[in-house]
C-alpha cells in the first residue's frame, strides 16, 4: 500500500483525493496539507478516508511512512516543493507547470538525477478517452504520415483579471495543455512557433497584460504543421476538439456531452451542448493519470509523463509569448539558447 501526501486542498487537490479514495486500490491518502485549510475541508477529507490534515506541508516531508507526494498547491510553489520532496526521498506527482522559470525546472531535473524516484507532471488531457484513442489511432499508422494537426481549445468563461496577473499568461497557463497535446499527437517536438493574438473577450485581460484569443501555428520535427486555436470564452461550453490529417486519411475527436441524443424535427436538428466545465470533461482523465503514477511506483516502471515532458511545453509557451510580443516566428532552439540549455 502506497501512502500518499497531498499538498494543496483546493479544487485540484480535492479531485485527486477523490480519485485515490474511489479508484486507486494500491494507494491511500495519509495526510493532506494546506495553509488555508478550513474546518469544512478537514471534515470532507476525513470523510474520504484521509487520516490526517495539517496546515504545514513539512509534516508530509518528515513522515517516513509517506512515499509519494502530490503537489497541488499554487504554481509558484511547485518547483520548490518538488525539490524538498526529492530531497526527502519521495516520489512526486506535480500539477502543471513545474515552473514558469526554466532554470527552476532544470534544478528539479538535476535533483532527480540518480535518485530512482518517479516524477510525473499533471498533463491530464493525455488520459482523456477521446485524445487517448486519437493518439493510438495516429501512432498505429491509420492516417499515414501526419501532415496537419488541428487543436481547438476554448474555455467556457474567462478567468478574472486577478488570476490572469499571476497565471503566467495564456500561453503558460491555458495553451500549455495544447502544447503538450500537439507533442502527444505528433509523436515529436515542435521546431518553430508563430502566434497571432488579440483581446476580444474581456478588455480587463488586456489591461492585465495578457491576450484572450490566439491562433498558434507550429512546425513539428516530423514535418507536420499544426494549428492551435484558443479563446477564453465559448458561450456554448467547454470546447475541446482535435484532428490529425495525414497521407492516408484523417482522424478526429469531438466534444463530450451529457448524451449523444440528437433531435430532428421541423424546427431543425439540435443536440446537447458540450460539457461546460473542465472537471466534468476530464474527471475520468484525472483518475487515470493518478492510477498510472501509482502503478509506476508499484511496478517500478517509467511514468507516462516525466520531468522532460514538463519542461518542453514551457519552452513552447515561452516561444509563443515571444512571438506574440515581437510579431514573428520563434524557434524552440532560440529559446533553448536564451535559457542557456
Amino acid at each position: 500500500m502506497i501512502k500518499v501526501g497531498i499538498i494543496g486542498a483546493g479544487r485540484i487537490g480535492k479531485v485527486h483525493i477523490t480519485s485515490i479514495a474511489t479508484r486507486v486500490a494500491e494507494a491511500r491518502v495519509k495526510t493532506v496539507a494546506d495553509p488555508f485549510l478550513t474546518p469544512e475541508t478537514e471534515v470532507w477529507a476525513k470523510s474520504m478516508g484521509v487520516e490526517h490534515t495539517t496546515k504545514d506541508y513539512h509534516e508530509i516531508m518528515n513522515d517516513p511512512e509517506i512515499s509519494a507526494v502530490l503537489i497541488c498547491s499554487s504554481t509558484d510553489t511547485h518547483s520548490q516543493i518538488s525539490l524538498e520532496a526529492i530531497r526527502a526521498g519521495k516520489h512526486v506527482f506535480c500539477e502543471k507547470p513545474v515552473d514558469h522559470d526554466v532554470k527552476k525546472i532544470m534544478e528539479v531535473i538535476k535533483a532527480l538525477e540518480g535518485t530512482g524516484l518517479k516524477y510525473q507532471v499533471g498533463f491530464n488531457r493525455r488520459f482523456d478517452h477521446n485524445f487517448e484513442a486519437l493518439q493510438k489511432t495516429v501512432a498505429g499508422g491509420n492516417v499515414g504520415k501526419p501532415e496537419i494537426i488541428k487543436i481547438t481549445s476554448r474555455d467556457p468563461e474567462p478567468p478574472s483579471p486577478e488570476y490572469v496577473k499571476v497565471s503566467g499568461g495564456i500561453f503558460l497557463d491555458m495553451t500549455i495543455h495544447d502544447f503538450d497535446m500537439v507533442r502527444f499527437l505528433a509523436g515529436c517536438d515542435a521546431e518553430e512557433i508563430y502566434v497571432q493574438s488579440a483581446n476580444l473577450v474581456d478588455p480587463a485581460i488586456g489591461q492585465a497584460g495578457d491576450v484572450d484569443t490566439a491562433i498558434v501555428t507550429l512546425k513539428m520535427q516530423n514535418g507536420a504543421l499544426a494549428v492551435i486555436d484558443n479563446s477564453r470564452r465559448a458561450a456554448y461550453g467547454y470546447d475541446q476538439r482535435a484532428e490529425v490529417f495525414g497521407s492516408l486519411g484523417m482522424a478526429s475527436v469531438s466534444n463530450d456531452s451529457q448524451s449523444s441524443v440528437q433531435l430532428s424535427n421541423s424546427d431543425g436538428v439540435t443536440e446537447e451542448k458540450p460539457l461546460f466545465f473542465f472537471l466534468e470533461r476530464y474527471m475520468d482523465a484525472y483518475g487515470k493519470e493518478i492510477t498510472e503514477f501509482i502503478n509506476a511506483i508499484v511496478n517500478n516502471r517509467e511514468t507516462p509523463l516525466n520531468i522532460e515532458d514538463g519542461l518542453k511545453p514551457v519552452l513552447m509557451g515561452l516561444a509563443a509569448k515571444k512571438s506574440c510580443q515581437e510579431h514573428r516566428p520563434v524557434s524552440i532552439a532560440e529559446i533553448i539558447s536564451e535559457e542557456g540549455l
